[in-house]
């Protein structure tokens, strides 16, 4: 069998569980966070970067990589893990929420969506069988199943429908993913009304063979109130595989998920606001750009294993983003997805030794949001 989940502990204080995913291209420790490559790169990175801060498995995205460079080519190149040079585990979205948030016009209907491209102004239709063909072309390990993102505040009506048509295309995910190679993960959505929530969580489970992911978090509402979703799901979700919580990962979003039972976790905070001159630290955000490190001659954090601690300054470091220097961003995002990942590693320790609650506790006592 190509993909297999195995839990090795769960920790007695908090719920939490250390398991592993095996999968073709080797296996994920979980809990995991993921560096997104949305267009078939970790912005500004090399994999060898990636290799050094310990990644286990990247994000690619369905629907950039569909208007370009077009998943044929990707394909005829061999799949993303020779397209890009990563030998291990990859994971594709199937363009959803790109479809929702990004292209410019749209129109949904049962058959799935037709929309324009924001590149070219292209029209395009965006079914479930065809976002199954392009993830399948790209050769992901694991690949999401087309679904329909409601926005935050969206009215019941709106949410049911979307609910709806996601589990109408769910089914039709499932029929045309052929590939023994890609595990298919159902996605959950239902906005913030819980019997739209609970009622989607039944119908994924069906397709639900070695994962499952919930969708329509992080959009804009506050952290607690997803902090109580998450908590009113957690009892219905299965345990005998990963629980996949999509565009989530700050450091204290990392904490709270994996403590509500969460298993995967991905996010483009890192590499973004690297771009924008932030890192992170384990006291919250540091604007490495602002005047005051001009002539501070530490790293970033003084017991940070990354590239980026072990050799450069803040000073340094600020020079290159107010000089707009690419290595600035490439720096600062070795060190933000290092931090994260670090902490993963920490909070699996804590696991298990049975105290990641307190762990939990010590770290955000400290931490400024």
């Amino acid at each position: 069998m190509e993909f297999s989940y195995e839990i090795k502990k769960i920790c007695k204080q908090s719920g939490a569980r250390i398991g592993v995913l095996h999968t073709p291209h080797g296996d994920i420790e979980t809990p995991v966070f993921m560096p997104v490559g949305t267009q078939a790169t970790v912005k500004g990175l090399r994999p060898e970067d990636l290799h050094q801060m310990n990644a286990q498995i990247i994000l690619s995205n369905t629907y950039h990589l569909f208007l370009r460079p077009g998943e044929k080519i990707v394909k005829k190149a061999g799949g993303l893990h020779k397209f890009m040079n990563w030998n291990k585990p990859i994971l594709t979205d199937s363009g959803g929420f790109q479809v929702f948030s990004l292209a410019k016009l749209r129109k949904i209907s049962e058959d799935g969506v037709e929309f324009n491209s924001h590149l070219s102004g292209e029209k395009f239709i965006m079914t479930p069988e065809k976002a199954m063909q392009i993830e399948n072309d790209l050769g992901a390990d694991i690949i999401m199943a087309f679904d329909i993102c409601s926005k935050y505040g969206a009215s019941y009506k709106e949410a049911k429908e979307s609910a709806t048509l996601t589990k109408n295309w769910l089914k039709r995910c499932f029929d045309a993913q052929k590939n023994e190679k890609q595990m298919l993960f159902p996605i959950i959505q239902g906005n913030f009304y819980k019997d739209l929530r609970q009622q989607c969580i039944q119908d994924c489970l069906p397709y639900a063979k070695c994962g499952i992911a919930i969708g329509g978090l992080s959009v804009g509402e506050p952290k607690e109130l997803m902090y109580e979703m998450l908590d009113y799901m957690r009892p219905m979700l299965p345990e005998n595989m990963p629980r996949y919580l999509m565009g989530v990962g700050s450091p204290d979003c990392l904490l709270e998920g994996f403590a509500r039972g969460i298993d995967m976790m991905d996010c483009v905070l890192p590499t973004r606001i690297a771009r924008n001159g932030t890192a992170f630290t384990k006291n919250g955000k540091l604007v490495i750009k602002n005047a005051e490190f001009a002539e501070d001659f530490r790293p970033i954090e003084a017991d940070c294993d990354c590239y980026t601690c072990k050799h450069y300054t803040r000073a340094y470091l600020r020079h290159l983003i107010k000089a707009g220097e690419m290595l600035g961003a490439e720096l600062l995002s070795i060190h933000n997805l290092r931090h994260l990942i670090k902490l993963t590693e920490q909070i699996k320790e804590a696991i298990w030794q049975d105290r990641f609650l307190d762990f939990k506790n010590e770290y955000l006592k400290n931490y400024k949001i």
